[in-house]
């Protein structure tokens, strides 16, 4: 009998829908987000795949998987409902003094990211738990009902508690939240012992502070989910991806809305270690560029990197400090404004620039005849001839190439070119950046980018991955079946998975097991509760442990993965092997004699892997070009052979420049390159010769560039 599994990914500019069934079939199909309210795109989107595969919802009896950027556009937005915030006594500022640490030390005008819960609706109380987890002043439970009695005056909607050294020892915040329970029910309460029990207070405090703003905005999403999905007869509840690479139950995904931050993102990376094992390559770089941003991640055994920390609503897109940082586990990438719908502009200094503001879904590119003004990296695809404004999904959403060449020809009469010259520019330079951010984010890893293979899919990546794989160095691309809709397709090959993680600080040398035994019993029983909410039988729950440790005195950590529980051997000098073995790894010495210190104890529960597969390989096309259409490359007129995807056969080998044309995208590669249709139904170009050289005529583009693209 044939399953069906449905995964629904909303990004900034489209929401995708892939339907998967279980003898290989697949359907999919896009449309755009809708962002006054989101669940009208997901229906759309949904209704639109299953009339493809004219089926009704209750035959979707596997899953139903949902990566959704309600999260981050709560974040970004700002339209949240009042949020307040409780603190101990004498660390009202915690959220305005930050870390103290300036991420440009020259500016004078240094710009911080404003805290979500301004000063006035900040509280504090009379408490003290010490760092060894003693409490030496109890809550006073009046004085947390006179705060909730003005919480509940002031309309506050969600509390955000984080009491002083409250990961140690969570009592404290528990009172907080029973008083509320008892006097203001109907305000949420988020507590940094659950949310983030980790030692750094302004760190946990951020984090928390995120959580209570998104819970009031994401409860209602996913409840209404729910409902929706019943009314029109799902079986099953739906799983939510989270940051951290996994899926997870939606009730508890509702709890802890920061975990979800990352989520489309976290599924494309996730679908690149996929590919990865499917070809047999274990080291490579995930590229996803959609219509609002490009994520890079470097995948490395198969597994993508995973981090600790991360940020949001940066001021700089590229200064580390300049946003609110988050501490929950979330898949390590560099996502940039540069998509479909990033926007061209000329600078003060007459430098052409494109991104981050985007004109997203609405209006969209000047091409979408939605309003749109102001020329974008899709109009200037379409002047270029790369889209074929005809056939933009499948012809389903034609554009208006006139307008977006009049818009490409405003911009180039400012730069003092032409249409098709200002259009190669907008190219080459949301190439560069996406190029630039990849390069940065390996190198500052450690990791050697050049010759890595390039994964590209996203709406828009398989587009421009032939230049960025040029300026990267990469010899080979992989353009994955459903490269379109990708990151929706990986959030059904994703696995159940939490991470949690838990700060007990001790000299490697003096450890207290016992404690330790306590500790990770407490979070593989969290783990364990997820799992099982998640539709997860327990003999299938699986666990893994690692440590973030450090010499005694520095002030960072380095992540170290035990291959057992070590609880088993209580081993503390196979510990310190390891970590001296990936200390060494990372910074390229270790430091003999130096005490050792372990700060955070992690663990990862996890589901078996699904069984679900690709799509299944079609059979071989006719091998014949549908034709040929001038492309601008270098700004200058080209006759450049158009093949449809479906059309292409194992063995026929196309040379560069071509253009491969499938509904919901278009993979371009330049002179010099080889594109061939692999036995898994991928096209892997491939580029023997390497040049440094951006791309074929891209030197005498005729138009200035800003100094950090150039």
């Amino acid at each position: 009998m044939t399953r069906f599994s449905l995964a629904v990914d909303i990004g900034g500019t489209f929401t995708d829908a892939v339907l998967l069934a279980s003898d290989g079939r697949s359907f999919v199909d896009k449309t755009l987000t809708t962002h006054e309210n989101l669940l009208d795109g997901f229906f759309r989107a949904v209704d639109l795949v299953l009339g493809r595969a004219g089926i009704a919802p209750a035959a979707v009896d596997d899953v139903v998987v949902h990566a959704t950027t309600v999260v981050t556009n709560a974040l970004i937005e700002r339209k949240g409902p009042p949020v307040a915030l409780i603190l101990t006594e004498g660390f009202r500022d915690v959220l305005y003094i930050r870390e103290e640490h300036r991420y440009d030390m020259y500016d004078p005008q240094i710009e911080f990211a404003e805290p979500l819960i301004p000063s006035e609706r900040t509280f504090t109380v009379a408490e003290r738990t010490y760092a060894d987890g003693s409490v030496g002043r109890a809550v006073d439970r009046e004085e947390v009902s006179a705060i909730a009695a003005r919480c509940r005056e002031a309309g506050i909607a969600s509390v955000a508690v984080c009491l002083l050294n409250s990961y140690r020892n969570g009592s404290n915040e528990k009172v907080v939240h029973a008083v509320f329970a008892e006097e203001a029910p109907q305000i949420h309460v988020s507590l940094s012992s659950e949310v983030a029990p980790q030692m750094r207070e302004y760190l946990r405090t951020s984090t928390v502070a995120i959580n209570a703003y998104t819970v009031p905005i994401t409860q209602p999403y996913l409840t209404a989910l729910i409902a929706e999905l019943a009314d029109r007869g799902f079986r099953q509840q739906p799983l939510i991806m989270l940051s951290n690479g996994g899926v997870i139950g939606a009730e508890r995904a509702g709890r802890f809305p920061v975990r979800m931050i990352e989520s489309g993102p976290a599924a494309g990376a996730l679908v690149a270690c996929y590919f990865s094992r499917l070809f047999g390559i274990p080291d490579l770089i995930s590229f996803d560029m959609g219509g609002t941003t490009a994520k890079a991640c470097m995948i490395q055994g198969h597994e993508p990197l995973v981090t600790g920390t991360f940020e949001v609503d940066r001021r700089y897109r590229f200064k580390a400090g300049s946003g609110m940082p988050i501490t929950v586990p979330s898949i390590d990438m560099i996502e940039i404004g540069a998509g479909g719908g990033s926007i061209a502009s000329v600078d003060a200094l007459g430098l052409l620039r494109t991104g981050p503001e985007s004109a997203g879904s609405s209006p969209g590119p000047v091409c979408y005849g939605r309003g749109g003004t102001r020329p974008c990296v899709t109009d200037a695809d379409v002047v270029l001839g790369i889209i074929d404004p005809d056939r933009f999904l499948g012809g389903d959403m034609r554009l208006d190439a006139p307008a977006a060449h009049a818009a490409l020809a405003g911009l180039g009469e400012r730069l003092g070119v032409s249409a098709e010259r200002a259009a190669w520019g907008v190219f080459e330079v949301v190439c560069e950046q996406m190029a630039a951010a990849t390069r940065a984010h390996a190198t500052e890893r450690g990791i050697d980018y050049r010759g890595l293979p390039l994964l590209a899919f996203g709406g828009a990546g398989p587009v421009h991955a032939c230049m960025v794989a040029e300026l990267v160095e990469a010899r080979t691309i992989i353009y994955p079946p459903l490269a379109s809709v990708l990151s929706a397709f990986g959030t059904l090959v994703t696995p159940a998975q939490i991470d949690l993680v838990r700060s007990l600080v001790a000299p490697l040398g003096a450890v207290d097991w016992d404690a330790v035994d306590a500790t990770l019993r407490a979070m593989t029983e969290e783990c364990r509760a997820a799992l099982t909410e998640a539709g997860i039988r327990a003999e299938d729950i699986r666990f893994a442990f690692g440590l973030d440790m450090r010499y005694l005195g520095q002030q960072s950590e380095v992540r170290v993965d035990l291959p057992d529980d070590p609880r088993t051997d209580c081993d503390g000098e196979a510990i310190r092997a390891r970590f001296e073995r990936d200390y060494e790894a990372l910074y390229g010495l270790k430091l003999d004699g130096i005490p050792i210190e372990v700060v955070n104890w992690r663990v990862t529960g996890s589901g078996a892997k699904p069984e679900r597969t690709a799509p299944a390989v079609r059979e071989d096309g006719s091998g014949a070009a549908s034709g040929t259409r001038t492309v601008y490359i270098g700004g200058n007129p080209r006759e450049v052979a158009v093949w449809r995807r479906a059309d292409l056969s194992r063995g026929q080998r196309i040379e560069g420049p071509a253009i491969v044309e499938e509904r919901e995208t278009t993979t371009f590669i330049l002179e010099g390159w080889t594109l061939a249709l692999h036995a898994t139904g991928s096209l892997v170009a491939e580029k023997p010769a390497l040049r440094r050289a951006a791309a074929a005529g891209a030197a005498g583009s005729g138009f200035p560039q800003t100094r950090e693209h150039a």
